[in-house]
């Protein structure tokens, strides 16, 4: 059995990692490639997905500290002799949401390097001290500079509340960023990182020359854990792990090339050896979960988003796209891609089943006040699914819709009551993380949603009303055999129809059948 090492959580240091025996898995073919291929680097990965670690790993390259990289796929293939002089900036920590802050953090920052090697700039902003050092640098190696930015974009995300600090910080970055280019020749290599990619119009503008690498398939590895590197690298951990399950709650972020998990959960998970949304605990989704609410989007909907590669790596503080939020975040992936024309066409959908689940938990929460209460309902919705206790659901429901508060309706004005009420069924489940199905096509229509579970299949359609029950949901069930879909399993199917009444604002509703087993 290989003998396990140390879990490098919460590690962003390269040196640390590899010197005091911590696991490591291998980017730095990926490195060279990069240094082979280009000099002007983006890349956008959600946040504790690597990204600060990769860059400490170029940085430990360039400056040529061989003995780090001993068994290492780049050790053979790079000239040690070189050292290049590495000016690494990085705006991981610091609240960026109050003003000043930014200028005051760059200022401490430009200061400490300028201490290292020595030097009094002639200049007193940002940019005139930042272009001064790296031409200062190249001239006493001799050797052209290397630029690393870590977090390019969090002074934006800091203040993306405060619309007016967010654009006082974005301009600001822009001419700081813009120096990178300006200043070319004095430069080897730069690379910056960041959850978020601010479109070309804005602070891009001034990075024209940068490769975004993003959605690149070459670099689709580049942060986060492969399959392989699973099952070679951590193969000591997974004993007693069921490794299908590992799969399932982890496993899914794809950028067109081999999907990766979230290298935080994965220490995690083999650190506390249980299942648990690790990654989405250290980052609460709060505007996220507002934007969703205040859009009045279909949670349904968000696991089958479509996007386009505009719209998919561009996001703007006056008018930010749910789609590239969450693609960028890490709440959503891509689930397929088509070309068309030319075109790259996007179906976006759940990583895995931690976000799946945790972000309709969010979305719950949103509703319910009493967070002790909608933590109640969802273990109570468990045993009821469990015992098929259909008068218990319908009470469920019926009581989670009158606990929503009045005042909550006159705020927002619901443009699609059926797709509303459908969306807090569906959380529910989904924040469960039950096997749910929507939209779900047959030959003749569409079921509302579809749950499989308990090794029983149950059909939903939705109805609004006016005010008293119709009957038209379950009739509609059976009149478009809807449960023929299902027949094969050979499972339990329950057909149940939900009716919601406007003026009520809840179930008046809820009449639950079994399909018979012959079809008929």
């Amino acid at each position: 059995m290989m003998k396990r090492r140390k879990l490098p959580i919460g590690i962003q240091n390269f040196r640390e990692i590899r010197a005091d025996g911590h696991y490591y898995v291998d980017k730095t073919d990926l490195a060279l490639k990069l240094i082979d291929d280009g000099k002007h680097y983006f890349l956008s990965r959600p946040r504790r997905f690597g990204k600060s670690l990769f860059l400490d790993t170029l940085k430990e390259l360039f400056e040529g500290n061989e003995p780090l990289f001993q068994g290492l796929a780049a050790h053979k293939q790079w000239d040690w002799s070189l050292k290049y002089p590495v000016i690494r900036i990085s705006f991981g920590s610091g609240n960026f949401s109050i003003e000043g802050n930014l200028q005051q953090q760059l200022e401490e920052q430009l200061t400490e390097f300028e201490k290292t090697v020595g030097f009094k700039p002639d200049s007193s902003s940002c940019s005139g001290r930042f272009k001064e050092l790296i031409k200062y640098v190249a001239q006493q190696s001799a050797q052209p500079a290397v630029i690393l930015i870590d977090e390019y974009d969090k002074p934006i995300l800091d203040a993306i509340n405060q619309p007016d600090i967010a654009k006082e910080n974005r301009d600001f970055l822009w001419g700081f960023y813009g120096t990178i280019k300006d200043y070319d020749a004095h430069i080897k290599f730069s690379f910056l990182t960041g959850v978020s990619k601010f479109s070309k119009v804005s602070l891009f503008s001034g990075l024209n020359n940068l490769y975004d690498i993003t959605l690149d398939p070459r670099y689709s590895t580049i942060c986060g854990y492969t399959d392989q590197d699973i099952d070679t690298v951590f193969a000591a951990e997974l004993d007693g792990l069921d490794r299908d399950k590992v799969r399932k709650w982890y496993n899914g972020y794809n950028w067109l090339g081999e999907g990766v998990y979230n290298p935080f959960d994965i220490l995690k998970l083999f650190k506390t050896r249980a299942f648990k949304n690790y990654w989405f605990e250290t980052g609460t989704p709060t505007f996220l979960v507002d934007l969703i609410r205040e859009r009045q989007i279909s949670t349904p909907n968000l696991n089958n988003l479509t996007s386009d590669d505009e719209l998919l790596s561009s996001f703007e503080i006056e008018n930010i796209t749910i789609e590239a939020l969450m693609f960028q975040s890490g709440y959503l992936t891509i689930s397929s891609v088509e070309n068309i024309e030319g075109n790259n066409f996007y179906e976006l959908g759940y990583p895995n089943l931690e976000v799946y689940q945790s972000l309709n938990n969010s979305v719950l929460k949103q509703l319910v006040y009493d967070g002790g209460s909608q933590v109640k309902q969802r273990i109570q919705l468990s045993r009821l699914l469990r015992a098929n206790n259909f008068d218990g659901l319908k009470s469920l429901f019926h009581g989670f819709f009158a606990s929503i508060p009045h005042h909550w309706y006159s705020k927002n004005e619901i443009q699609n009551y059926e797709g509303y009420y459908a969306s807090v069924f569906y959380s529910y489940f989904a924040a469960l993380g039950l096997d749910v199905i929507v939209e779900d096509c047959t030959n003749l229509g569409r079921i509302d949603m579809t749950i499989r579970f308990n090794e029983q299949v149950y059909i939903f359609e939705f109805k609004v009303v006016e005010l008293v029950p119709e009957g038209n949901a379950l009739q509609q069930i059976k009149e478009k055999a809807y449960a023929d879909k299902y027949r094969h399993l050979k499972q339990m199917i329950h057909l149940v129809g939900v009716e919601f009444s406007k003026v009520d604002r809840n179930i008046v509703g809820f009449e639950v059948e079994q399909a018979k087993l012959d079809g008929h």
